[in-house]
């Protein structure tokens, strides 16, 4: 949404200009409705037959600016769900099969296992830095806020497709299940995973990868605004993709070493990682979401009835 100051200046080049200023990233600055719809009239009126861009400079220029404002925007819109896609693809793979890396880097076992910790690390940083209130303050000076939502989730989905992309196996097994309790194991995943999806559903405005302010921007509307909303899973716990993700890596028939290691760093990355979360949802929605944490347990739910 454009600030007044905005709307002022676009109007004032508007005068005496017939063309918006542009902006970094869409080519055009100002959501001035009168502004956008005379220009883009302008470009679409059509030339007179015989007539073109030579003589009609200005028209050209400005239809070229009205198609290309948008190209830069839906390219991050579209490498978002691709990369999203991919890379919770590969991921699920990992969890359910193991890692199957495409390059072998021939490490030794400690150094094989450091490696695969620093993929850990990387993810965690990137997933928990960028999300913070600080850190996306400190970005906007140079992303605008209705992008900020997408270039996270394409670093994301970057760090996550290295992870199952990298991984080093250290063949050295721990702990391989079998009979019933393998079959059990399995049960447990897919269980999770239905989890996963009850509690994504659940969520009024479910936006896997943060494009909603940047649409909105597109259309010249305001950002959404996210609800405090208690549905479904998060009756019984408060944050229930979390326990479900936690069920997923640990549901997993054949332990290795690197396997081990790994469901150890993600499930202390998620204890910290719901506790910073907590912290931000209680600043942003105040006593309802602090009486909410006082009444429904984080992680396990502590009754088959819900707490709300």
């Amino acid at each position: 949404m454009t600030n007044p100051r905005g709307r002022l200046e676009a109007g004032r080049v508007a005068r005496f200009y017939p063309r918006p200023p542009l902006d970094p990233l869409l080519n055009q600055e100002g959501n001035s409705a009168t502004t956008n719809l005379t220009h883009l009239a302008l470009a679409r009126r059509p030339l007179p037959e015989g007539e073109g861009c030579n003589s009609h400079g200005e028209r050209c220029r400005i239809a070229s600016t009205m198609g290309s404002s948008k190209i830069v925007p839906y390219s991050l819109l579209a490498l978002a769900y691709a990369l999203g896609c991919g890379s919770l693809g590969l991921f699920g793979l990992f969890l359910w099969a193991g890692p199957r890396p495409i390059a072998d880097l021939h490490l030794r076992t400690s150094m094989a296992l450091a490696f695969d910790a620093l993929l850990c690390v990387a993810f965690f940083l990137q997933h928990s830095v960028m999300i913070r209130k600080s850190f996306r303050t400190r970005f906007a000076a140079a992303l605008p806020d209705h992008y900020q939502p997408v270039v996270y989730a394409i670093a994301s989905g970057v760090v996550l497709l290295l992870l199952p992309v990298l991984w080093q196996p250290t063949h050295l097994g721990v702990l391989a299940l079998q009979g019933p309790v393998r079959w059990l194991a399995r049960g447990a995943f897919l269980a999770a995973m239905a989890g996963m999806v009850w509690g994504f559903g659940s969520l009024q405005s479910f936006d896997p990868i943060g494009s909603g302010p940047l649409r909105a921007h597109l259309r010249g509307a305001p950002a959404p605004t996210i609800p405090f909303t208690i549905r479904g899973p998060y009756r019984w716990v408060r944050h229930p993709i979390y326990s479900s993700m936690l069920l997923l890596i640990w549901a997993s028939p054949d332990l290795s070493a690197d396997r081990l290691l790994f469901n150890i760093l993600w499930t202390v990355w998620m204890a910290v990682a719901t506790r910073l979360e907590e912290r931000d949802l209680a600043a942003e929605f105040g006593e309802p979401y602090m009486k909410y944490q006082r009444v429904v347990p984080m992680l396990v739910p502590l009754s088959l009835r819900p707490h709300l």
